[in-house]
Formats: structure tokens, C-alpha cells, sequence
């Protein structure tokens, strides 16, 4: 769904293009920028949260991570400061072309890619995952000679664009023998409170940048999902690149200290009070298929006793191929210690289907076509203690299903809402929205 300005705020906007672009030319700040299908607006958190320990708050410029990218990049340019050290740029793109837009304001001195997922491969937008990884591919052949590319060794995607930067890479996943931050899957612990796991560095990684080595450090973190073992190890490694260019010692205790801190941004994988007693494990605020098939795992992961663990998905817009990527989400549900799926939209029929037909026991799995079946369907099944995971993208609005449940007076029934701003405040919340 592509927003077009007025004319009035167009003209605005490439006004205010032109002066970002060569107010940031003449700034002596050291870019960093990020892309990816998934796990941008985390890893950007975390970076922020670790560059205000080595640096004052007034010497970073960060993105906003409630602005649309086109508008955000001029904006943060706008906001260096001849004393800004950093300028950290999260960098989406859904067309062609656009992350070269970003590219004519944006010189990044670190890039990091977090993963690649075929989100934004329809018709209207990419019109294939071809074109998807070209663009984002962009931000590191833009690197310079003397920059350094993080990039997510386990994403097989991303391993390819290492031939298209001239940048130095740093690696991180869990090739022990690849990669400059690696973790040791089986010493992965997640339970309600976060994330734990054993994080290595490579001897190389301690020869080249760090001032306190030890084989190992032992992570923890009130960050909920086992894909922040990797949004952990990308911002870890913008720190010791940043260290590298600008001759900066840090210490790495310090920054696994800010990491212990750091707490689960609402919508993105946080944990909430829920109705009737419930526990929400609310992801409702992007869908892909990357992300639903990492909050599954969570999901299936937690030890939660007798209560039960049910599924509320919403359906993953703007893919290639919808129904298949919507089946494998089915699939995977079939596998996994989740006992109940409420899935919702024509999409996500398919998603059922194949929950069933791969071993979900047909009594545990319903489908329906908006959040108002979808709450009363949940009402007489669920109880206290149960953990619900929510997700959806923000325009899916899930969180309906939340006031429904809560007694709230719901009538908007719209699969796919033109709205950005949350259903509490919206003047059609009780009356439903009803396009000219």
C-alpha cells in the first residue's frame, strides 16, 4: 500500500533531500547504516543502546523507528551536528531503486545486512526476490575500501553478496570455523525473562579489535526470541568495527552489561498482560515469513506447564508467492510444541490447511476471515495462564482481537487497514472503516 504526498509536501520533501544531502557531505561523522527483511528496528535499538556507552547521547544521530524510511533519512542527516560523532541509518526499501535514493544522502562507512526473506516480492512492490536482493545489495557495494560489511553468515543470501562489497567483512552466526562472533547453539536458553546464550569470538576478531579477550562470554538478555542471538552479534560487531575506524578502545564487559539492560520494544516479541488471565506475547507489528517462522521457534520453546500455547496469525502481505510461503508456515506449526492455531485472512487458510494435513490435530486449528471470529473463537478456549503469540503486521491490526476479548466495542472489520496509528485512538474503531 504506497503512500503518495500532495504535491506541496513533495516539493518539501526533495527540498529538504537536496539540503540533507550536502549538509551530510561536509559532516565529519561516521555513517553506519542497515537493511535487511527483518530484525532492522531491534538491531538499531541495540546499537543506539551501545553507542551511548562509549558515547554522549548528543553525538549520535539515529533514525526514528516510527518514520517511513524515504522520510527518515533526510530527517536524521538534518539532525548531525558538527559534534556527531555517529549517524546510524536503518535503511528499508520495498522498490526499486529506492535504497539508491538513500544511497545519493546516505555514504555509510558500516553496513550490516540482517537477513534476507521474500517480503516485498509482489507485483506492486519488487516483483521478485531477484530484485529484492539487488536493492538492498546496494548498501554494501557503496561501501569504501576501508569499511567493514556485518554480515549474517547463516543466511544463505546474504553469504552471496560477499563477492559485491570491496569492504572488509565481518561474519556472525554459527560457523565456528567462518565466523568473527559465533554462538554455540546448543547453549541457547530462553524461557519468559530472555534470552541466555554462550557468544565465542574468533582469535582473529580478538587480534584485531578487542582489549580484553576471553574465549567466550555468557550472554544474557531480557530480549525475547531466539533470532536475537543474531541481532545481538550484528550490533555487537558495528561496535567493534566503529572501534576500528576510529582507533576507539572499548571495553567489551561494558557493552554486555548495556545488553543485560536492554528490553523487548512493544509489538516486536514483547511480553504483556493479557485478558482473562493470559500472558500476549505480542509480535504484531511486521510479518514476513522469516520473522513468523522465527516466533514460532520462540513460541514452541517455552516451558509454560500445563497451560496451553496457542498461535494467532495474521496473514504475511506483499509476497511473490503467497500461498506457498503461507504453507510452509503451516508446515513448520506442524512440528512445533504449539498447541492451538487461530488463523486469520484468505491467505492464511493455506496455513491451516497444511497445519492439519502435516499432524495439527483438527480440532486445535481454526481459520477465519477477521479478528471479530477470530476473538470469539478464542474467548471459550482460552484461560489463565495460557501464553498467546500475536502476530501480524501493523496494518493487519491483531491487536483487535485484545480490546474484543477485553469487552471492548469493536466494529472495524477490515483484513487490511489503511491506518498507521494504533486501533485505540482511531475514529473508527466502534463505526468501521468504510473507503470512499
Amino acid at each position: 500500500m504506497s503512500h503518495q504526498p500532495n504535491k506541496l509536501k513533495q516539493n518539501f520533501h526533495n527540498v529538504r533531500r537536496f539540503i540533507a544531502k550536502n549538509w551530510l557531505q561536509i559532516m565529519p561523522t561516521t555513517q553506519i547504516a542497515l537493511t535487511g527483511s527483518f530484525g532492522k528496528t531491534t538491531t538499531t535499538n541495540i546499537i543506539y543502546k551501545l553507542l551511548r556507552e562509549i558515547l554522549s547521547s548528543n553525538k549520535i544521530s539515529v533514525t526514528d523507528i516510527n518514520l517511513d524510511t524515504t522520510y527518515n533519512v533526510p530527517i536524521t542527516a538534518l539532525k548531525v551536528k558538527p559534534w556527531t560523532k555517529v549517524a546510524l541509518f536503518e535503511l528499508g526499501v520495498d522498490h526499486v531503486n529506492e535504497m539508491s535514493q538513500h544511497l545519493e544522502i546516505v555514504h555509510p562507512n558500516i553496513a550490516i545486512v540482517t537477513g534476507i526473506t521474500p517480503v516485498h516480492t509482489d507485483s506492486e512492490h519488487f516483483g521478485s526476490l531477484e530484485n529484492l536482493i539487488k536493492e538492498k545489495r546496494k548498501l554494501i557495494e557503496a561501501l569504501p575500501e576501508n569499511g567493514y560489511a556485518i554480515l549474517n553468515y547463516d543466511d544463505e543470501i546474504v553469504r552471496s553478496m560477499a563477492k559485491h562489497t570491496k569492504a572488509k567483512i565481518l561474519w556472525y552466526g554459527s560457523n565456528s570455523k567462518t565466523c568473527d562472533l559465533w554462538i554455540d547453539q546448543d547453549s541457547v536458553k530462553l524461557d519468559l525473562k530472555g534470552l541466555c546464550f554462550k557468544l565465542f569470538f574468533s582469535k582473529n576478531l580478538n587480534k584485531l579489535f578487542l582489549t580484553n579477550y576471553n574465549h567466550f562470554q555468557l550472554i544474557t538478555t531480557s530480549l525475547i526470541g531466539l533470532h536475537h542471538t543474531h541481532t545481538i552479534m550484528a550490533s555487537l560487531l558495528t561496535i567493534i568495527a566503529l572501534s576500528k575506524i576510529t582507533k576507539q578502545s572499548i571495553l567489551f564487559d561494558d557493552l554486555i552489561k548495556v545488553i543485560k539492560t536492554i528490553i523487548p520494544l512493544q509489538g516486536r516479541m514483547s511480553l504483556e498482560n493479557g485478558p482473562m488471565g493470559t500472558t500476549i506475547l505480542n509480535d504484531s507489528l511486521r510479518a514476513n515469513p522469516a520473522s513468523t517462522a522465527s516466533g514460532l521457534k520462540t513460541l514452541s520453546e517455552f516451558e509454560i506447564g500445563s497451560h496451553r500455547k496457542f498461535a494467532v496469525l495474521a496473514e504475511m502481505g506483499e509476497l511473490q508467492d503467497s500461498k506457498t510461503e503461507h504453507e510452509k508456515i503451516g508446515q513448520l506449526i506442524a512440528k512445533l510444541k504449539i498447541d492451538y492455531l487461530i488463523a486469520i485472512g484468505p491467505w492464511q487458510k493455506y496455513t491451516a490447511n497444511q497445519a492439519v494435513k502435516n499432524g495439527m490435530p483438527q480440532n486445535n486449528v481454526y481459520w477465519t476471515k477477521d479478528v471479530q471470529s477470530a476473538a470469539t473463537i478464542l474467548k471459550p478456549l482460552i484461560k489463565s495462564g495460557d501464553l498467546i503469540y500475536l502476530k501480524g503486521s501493523l496494518l493487519r491490526h491483531v491487536n483487535r482481537i485484545l480490546l474484543l476479548l477485553d469487552g471492548k466495542t469493536v466494529g472495524c472489520q477490515a483484513i487490511l487497514c489503511p491506518f498507521y496509528y494504533p486501533c485505540e485512538k482511531c475514529q473508527y474503531l466502534k463505526d468501521g472503516y468504510i473507503p470512499a
